[in-house]
Parts: structure tokens; sequence; C-alpha cells
């Protein structure tokens, strides 16, 4: 997987920000990230949840700071994270399916954290999943629908559930489909 090794809890990766004053750190947002910026954010992930234009997606979610590798589909209805798009990376040949949500950031009581989310190259992302800040998900590996992604899924893995377990075999490890002559 891409910047780090397996053995890494994706809250080692994830950067924690101290919440000035007595209230939650979601009060604060505006001290954490520009108001312009999120607005901008906000529209601009707003018709890329509603274009049927993977091209026009693409070029969207660039624009907002995600980096996009070549062939990435993006699904109706699915979120890039609005605060900090630009620590989303979705390689090559992915698949983010129906109104699956990418986070990057959590806000909490005394803190926010902030962490990149990487999707690996044609690696697959459910319908109404959603991926944690600091989550990477390797290359081919597959969350199914509506599971939450709370740790890293190594390339060739198939995850599902609350929170997404491992289930099966990986990919080219298991029996073939294929018949004895």
């Amino acid at each position: 997987m891409t910047g780090s090794d397996d053995t890494t809890p994706r809250h080692e990766r994830v950067e924690r920000h101290a919440t000035p004053g007595p209230r939650n750190s979601l009060a604060h947002w505006t001290a954490a990230r520009n108001p312009l910026r999120v607005a901008i954010n906000y529209v601009v992930v707003w018709l890329v949840r509603i274009s049927p234009s993977l091209t026009l997606k693409r070029w969207l979610l660039r624009r907002i700071g995600v980096t996009v590798g070549e062939g990435v589909s993006w699904g109706l209805e699915a979120t890039p994270d609005v605060f900090w798009p630009d620590l989303i990376t979705v390689e090559a040949d992915a698949i983010v399916g129906y109104d699956a949500t990418i986070l990057c950031h959590e806000f909490l009581y005394e803190e926010y954290r902030t962490g990149e989310v990487v999707v690996g190259e044609r690696a697959m992302i459910g319908a109404g999943a959603i991926v944690l800040p600091g989550v990477e998900i390797g290359a081919g590996a597959r969350v199914a629908a509506n599971s939450l992604v709370t740790r890293d899924v190594p390339p060739g893995t198939t995850v599902a559930g609350v929170p997404a377990e491992p289930m099966g075999e990986p990919a080219g490890d298991g029996p073939t489909d294929e018949r004895p002559d």
C-alpha cells in the first residue's frame, strides 16, 4: 500500500489538532478551514454527487484537490470529504460506489483529527460504504456495500460489515471457476 507499511494503524497516521476554547471542535471549524474554501468545496461536491458524467466528476474532484487517477469511476451521490478533499487519493481504475463517503476528518470534543485516505489501483468501494480518515485501501481490494472501514484493507482483500472485517480468500488465492476437461 502507498505511504506506510501494513502494520501502521490508521490512528498513528491521523494528525491531531487541539481545539481552542470550551466547546467541541465542530463549533470551531472556521478556525480549522477557511469558510469560503469549504463553501466552494461544498458546491463542487454537490455537482460531483449529481453529475452522471465520469469525466466531469474527475475534473471537478481535481479542482478541489482530490488526487484522481485515470479511469476512476465515481458513483452518483458518492461524497468526498468537504473540509479536506485534498487528503484523498483515488488511484487508476478504482471505483467509488453509489452513496459511498470518504472522510478525512473527525471533529471530536477536545480535538479534531485529519488523515489521508488512499484508494489503491482497481480497488472498489461499495454503495453506501464509509471510509474513515487515515485508511488505506490496497490495490484490487473490495469494500462491500454499507461497510464502515476503520482499518486499512490489504491489497486484494474483500472486507464487509460494521466495522469492516476481511471475508473469504484474497483474489487469486482461492479455487478457480475452471471446469475439468
